[in-house]
């Protein structure tokens, strides 16, 4: 087993997958004043993720619910249905929204009214949606993190010669030194993912679900590839590239939970600029051009990392344009005075039942004042309607 393991490792540290001709892993070791990238670096981040998520922790409960509460954003109470172990299983089991005829069936089997047993799986949902207090703490999170990297890498790379010219970023390759300031941002870059894999079956699940664990697994090997073959100028830019858009679009978020339309409209649309310009124009082709095209004026040869770092930014771009579809239907929806929502997450449901009515249910069922429940039910619906009415002659 041992030796099965070291020609796996022998395999995938092979000079030709990951150097240009004639040069191999001890021409990377430090020389001369000059310090060169090397995998094992990347260990630091496993640790790294942890700190994030005590970071977020402390973020969560010190900043995000103070800012909450002042933006109005309430803690809501969610009433859990009662335990019922049939309704349960076929909740788990089955489906969450069972059609009428299944509801029919259920209520017969639980000795229930339909619409007791509809009440039951739309609260049951309810209690898998997460509240608006949640989603706040987590953009909150994104957004300080998002911001700070930005902040962090408009820092570090603004006097870079090739954040300017594009074309220095293969002058001297593979001999360029990696500056600290570039092995901090794949560190706090990495580690952030890291964090982000680790809370998956925590964080709030939205419908690109899939499309997000994709992209936090491309953004990893991607980071990870150009490291370890010393493509940190390139790998830079495009962290800076995708960390530019994403705090609009968290800073709209929280503006959204908290009602705020008019702010949560202007930043979306501030989001979607940046947005556009970045992964529809800047990344293919500024990006993708300088790693496919430019390299073949540096060098006749072409490794196999040259295709797996381009393949990885081709998945990543094709996410974009699925990701680009999501925020266009939005911004669609708002330039036609539609309100602002994620199409990607669950919103609560309300019940078309209160309690006080599932009471007077439940009591003209058992003193058989009516001769069904479903009279009972439209007679609840009438004596509502008719409270609510408002009287002509008192205006």
């Amino acid at each position: 087993m041992t030796h099965i393991l070291k020609t796996l490792n022998s395999w995938f540290w092979w000079e030709n997958i990951w150097m240009p001709i004639n040069c191999t892993w001890a021409n990377y070791e430090d020389h001369n004043g000059l310090v060169f990238p090397k995998p094992q670096h990347l260990y630091a981040t496993i640790p790294l993720a942890f700190v994030m998520l005590l970071l977020r922790f402390i973020v969560e409960r010190c900043i995000a619910t103070p800012l909450a509460n002042a933006l109005g954003i309430k803690q809501m109470k969610r009433v859990k249905p009662q335990p019922n172990p049939t309704l349960e299983e076929y909740f788990k089991g089955c489906t969450k929204k069972p059609s009428q005829t299944e509801l029919r069936r259920l209520a017969k089997k639980c000795n229930w009214t339909v619409h007791l047993v509809e009440k039951w799986f739309r609260r049951r949902r309810n209690m898998e949606v997460p509240t608006a207090i949640k989603k706040f703490q987590e953009a909150c999170w994104r957004f300080i993190f998002y911001l700070s990297t930005t902040i962090y890498g408009i820092t570090v790379l603004h006097d870079k010669p090739w954040f300017h010219d594009i074309w220095l970023v293969w002058v001297d390759f593979p001999f360029q030194s990696l500056l600290p300031s570039q092995y901090w941002y794949y560190l706090i870059e990495m580690s952030f993912y890291w964090s982000l894999l680790f809370t998956l079956g925590m964080d709030i699940k939205r419908k690109d679900f899939k499309a997000q664990v994709v992209h936090h697994l491309a953004a990893l090997c991607l980071m990870f590839a150009s490291y370890s073959a010393n493509y940190i100028r390139i790998g830079t830019l495009v962290l800076i590239v995708h960390d530019c858009a994403d705090f609009w679009l968290e800073a709209a978020k929280m503006f959204n939970y908290a009602h705020w339309e008019k702010t949560c409209g202007i930043l979306f649309v501030l989001f979607s600029i940046v947005f556009f310009a970045t992964r529809l124009i800047i990344f293919p082709f500024w990006i993708i051009r300088a790693t496919a095209y430019y390299p073949i004026y540096y060098s006749s040869t072409f490794v196999l990392a040259y295709f797996i770092f381009n393949g990885q930014l081709l998945t990543l771009q094709c996410l974009h344009i699925y990701w680009s579809y999501l925020v266009f239907n939005v911004l669609r929806k708002f330039v036609f005075k539609q309100k602002l929502k994620d199409e990607r997450s669950d919103e609560e449901e309300e019940d078309s039942v209160s309690d006080a009515d599932e009471k007077a249910l439940k009591k003209g069922i058992k003193n058989g004042s009516l001769s069904s429940p479903y009279k009972t039910y439209k007679c609840i619906k009438a004596y509502r309607k008719f409270e609510y009415q408002p009287n002509p002659q008192r205006h």
